[in-house]
């Protein structure tokens, strides 16, 4: 009878126990989630060249490539922008190249209201940068090819407007394509005068 009667008070005090309520409902204390904010903080310094960051409209859909992330922020895509592009901006290692919807500089205010007030914000936030666009569903077949090889993050917005979402492709902050250029015309060059570092190569 003690047996009892102490695993019944063991089980009642054990933290993370669910017990019925008196309408018969289970409780369950939900534990605590980490904000959007700190998850991509913490991954930023892992993602780095060829990695991509996704912000999307709400009917974006969750893909399920094993290298793709998705968070719900529980924000509107502007703040979610902002606020990615300030922790990029600090860090010295990665720097965006921007994305948007081909689709979206053709949405009729009719069909979608706030579309004008969105893309003149998105204009105003981006400043001097000029996106490049591609087509939406065009974004599918390059992220599932990347997603191959390379993490994708996914952050999930509240916004609620067709062809509004913003993709981020991260390239090296440290390294230009100046620099790159000049480097491989180096390799080219080398090539030529020493035939042996050609056959390296193939």
């Amino acid at each position: 009878m003690c047996s009892l009667f102490c695993l019944g008070v063991l089980y009642l005090l054990t933290p993370g126990c669910n017990f019925p309520d008196s309408s018969g409902q289970t409780n369950a204390t939900a534990a605590p989630t980490v904000s959007w904010e700190s998850t991509l903080d913490n991954e930023l310094p892992l993602l780095g060249h060829r990695n991509w960051i996704l912000l999307v409209d709400k009917a974006f859909p969750l893909e399920n490539g094993r290298g793709i992330e998705t968070i719900y922020t529980n924000e509107d895509m502007l703040t979610a922008l902002r606020f990615t592009l300030q922790e990029i901006k600090a860090s010295n290692h990665i720097k965006p190249i921007i994305y948007t919807d081909q689709e979206l500089q053709y949405v009729q205010p009719e069909f979608a209201p706030g579309i004008v007030a969105y893309r003149n914000a998105l204009q105003k936030l981006l400043g001097n940068i000029q996106p490049q666009v591609m087509l939406h569903d065009s974004v599918f077949t390059r992220i599932a090819a990347a997603s191959r090889l390379f993490r994708i993050l996914v952050l999930k917005t509240t916004d609620t407007i067709a062809y509004t979402s913003v993709y981020l492709q991260l390239g090296c902050a440290y390294w230009s394509d100046a620099a790159e250029k000049s480097l491989r015309d180096s390799m080219a060059k080398a090539a030529i005068r020493h035939p042996e570092l050609r056959r390296k190569h193939r």
